[in-house]
């Protein structure tokens, strides 16, 4: 589970904290307490549309944060595709690269990542809205990160993929690739998915971004069923026990917590 901890003031999901270290603190020890794996910090919005932000905004708004989010003892992931504030978060504390460019958007990311030796979540960010299979196209091309990231020395067992939902991606089409996500298992790789508060969510539901609780647990409970490893939510708390119920659905009950542990 990967708590999603935005930086910006613009975070289409009205969660931004607006580059205050304090403020992400208290949420990464929120998620921690409510059962997070991962602190998934970005300084800037991905959303369609979003205005571009200097690498020295990014930077301010990101790194103390992540400074601060390294000392609770979770691993931090910085969402970027600069490779200069992948090194200063790297060097802050941050333990994986999250880059929705799959390596593409700065030229020293691949290199920088092969030299730090961390894990690097490659994302398929193409518009697949023409596609006759969206699927299968995202297939071939997060094969051809993994392979492009491997010529670079990142080694395979540090690779992991995500699908994309919700970008460059028809309605239908981020339908599809909840239903089809286990396709990408031929990959060999682990398999993260961000759906939560996204648009389709909306629109299925006809519901704002504030409203979208239920319609994210139903994408990842589903997304789980069909061979996601890591969900990335806004709602920990909740979305944690929705993937420990899942989890026991689809894997097997687990082995019970010892009397008297706190649950979230």
């Amino acid at each position: 589970m990967a708590g999603i901890i935005n930086m910006s003031p613009d975070s289409f999901a009205g969660d931004g904290l607006d580059a205050d270290p304090g403020a992400a603190a208290a949420v990464g020890e929120a998620w921690r307490e409510a059962g997070a794996d991962i602190l998934d910090v970005g300084g800037r919005s991905s959303r369609p549309g979003a205005p571009p932000v200097p690498v020295e905004e990014e930077l301010r708004r990101a790194i103390p944060a992540v400074r601060r989010l390294a000392a609770l003892g979770l691993p931090v992931s910085i969402d970027t595709w600069s490779a200069a504030v992948a090194a200063a978060a790297i060097d802050a504390g941050a333990a994986m690269i999250n880059d929705i460019t799959a390596l593409r958007g700065d030229p020293d990311m691949a290199p920088l990542a092969a030299r730090a030796g961390v894990p690097v979540i490659l994302m398929d960010c193409d518009d697949r809205r023409g596609a006759a299979d969206a699927v299968a196209e995202t297939a071939r091309f997060l094969r051809d990160r993994i392979a492009a990231a491997q010529s670079y020395g990142i080694d395979a067992d540090r690779l992991i993929v995500d699908p994309g939902y919700g970008f460059g991606l028809a309605l239908h089409q981020n339908m599809e690739v909840l239903r089809r996500l286990g396709e990408l298992r031929v990959l060999g790789r682990p398999i993260l998915i961000g759906t939560s508060r996204k648009g389709s969510i909306g629109k299925v539901l006809n519901l704002p971004v504030h409203d979208r609780l239920e319609g994210t647990a139903a994408t990842v409970a589903v997304a789980i069923a069909h061979g996601a490893d890591v969900v990335r939510v806004h709602d920990v708390r909740a979305m944690v026990r929705v993937a420990r119920m899942t989890d026991a659905i689809i894997r097997g009950i687990p082995a019970a917590p010892p009397p008297g542990t706190a649950l979230p």
